[in-house]
């Protein structure tokens, strides 16, 4: 009967100890995505709705012009 109960003691503590290790690593993992987060971001959805972000034009042309010449020399 003893080592029936050692090995349901066992279960129960291995269940609870990962169950703790599932939930501070979420924690932890949530707690980074905020951090990496900048500093001036909003989560409001009208502010991620007007949000345009800066596109310099001649990496967008360079990168075309990159493109085009791969498929021109395949």
């Amino acid at each position: 009967m003893e080592p029936l109960i050692q090995l349901t003691v066992l279960t129960a503590a291995t269940a609870l100890a990962a169950g703790s290790a599932i939930a501070l690593n979420w924690i932890f993992l949530r707690t980074a995505f905020r951090l990496m987060q900048p500093a001036g971001a909003s989560s409001s959805k009208a502010a991620a709705a007007s949000y345009r972000p800066y596109v310099r034009s001649e990496l967008v042309q360079g990168t075309r012009a990159s493109a085009q010449q791969f498929v021109l020399h395949r």
